[in-house]
């Protein structure tokens, strides 16, 4: 084993000093997360070669750096499974999806779901909406009510924090569903988190800092997706435990069906277009 240090920054400002800072005390390797931090990595990387820099849900460096590795998420990819999932078991064929912020990687998110519920029903539809923060539940509730009230009864959520107050509005009315990102969330609705798109931060960093410290390192940019222990489309075990008998049953009837879609993403047989325009 070794050493680890971990460091919450929350002043941009003092995000190169920061990683200049570990560098300086001969850190074997640096990772941190979001965009925020691809100004300084790029800044400070070519100076210390030796340092390997990992950047979590990342864009692309422009040229490639040799001792950076950039990791994104294919999570447009869960996203078609749950489109194709709500599109099977909603009762309205209105579905509904809320993101944190309109930004490139939630807008394929939204259409992906848009085009799986197509494949399923050509007369399915799939509302968008934003709350413009990862942070607001109370927005998220206001939302979700408003398209629960609308007939939608099954919304993806893709918005963090602001997700609890999607779940709250889910509880308030029966026959609705809600599919999350994070096991944590289950307890949170444990009649109404019907699934999770889940996403394993967690997992992605021990992925890439076990190649960092590796023979094999290679610097460049990782697409993580399907099949992968990090990006998948699960059925939420609290939920087919204490979910309504009905969706319960008709989740476990269809299934296969989403296993069979799953499979054929990771084939290379179905192609889910990463399409970012709204």
């Amino acid at each position: 084993g070794f050493p680890i240090r971990t460091i919450y920054a929350q002043d941009p400002a003092t995000y190169e000093s920061i990683f200049q800072s570990l560098a300086d005390a001969g850190a074997a390797v640096i990772a941190s997360t979001f965009n925020e931090v691809a100004e300084p990595f790029k800044a400070l990387a070519p100076g210390y070669p030796e340092t390997k820099w990992i950047q979590i849900f990342a864009d692309p460096f422009e040229p490639a750096m040799p001792n950076v590795v950039t990791v994104s998420y294919d999570y447009y990819l869960g996203c078609y499974l749950s489109g194709y999932f709500a599109a099977k078991m909603s009762k309205t064929g209105k579905i509904g999806y809320i993101g944190g912020v309109s930004i490139p990687p939630l807008n394929a998110d939204l259409n992906a779901m848009k085009a799986a519920a197509a494949s399923v029903d050509p007369n399915a539809t799939v509302t968008g909406a934003f709350a413009g923060s990862f942070q607001d539940p109370a927005k998220g509730h206001e939302i979700a009510s408003q398209m629960y009230q609308d007939g939608v009864d099954y919304i993806q959520t893709d918005s963090a924090a602001t997700d609890t107050g999607i779940i709250q509005a889910a509880n308030e009315g029966d026959g609705r569903m809600v599919s999350a990102i994070s096991p944590e969330q289950y307890k949170i609705g444990p009649k109404t988190v019907a699934a999770l798109v889940a996403l394993d931060f967690g997992e992605s960093l021990l992925q890439e800092v076990a190649k960092a410290i590796g023979p094999d390192f290679k610097g460049g940019h990782v697409h993580t997706g399907l099949g992968t222990g990090v990006i998948d489309f699960v059925l939420s075990p609290v939920w087919v435990e204490q979910g309504p008998p009905d969706l319960v049953a008709r989740a476990k009837e269809i299934w296969p069906e989403v296993d069979k879609v799953r499979a054929d993403i990771m084939s290379g047989a179905l192609k889910v277009a990463f399409n970012t325009e709204l």
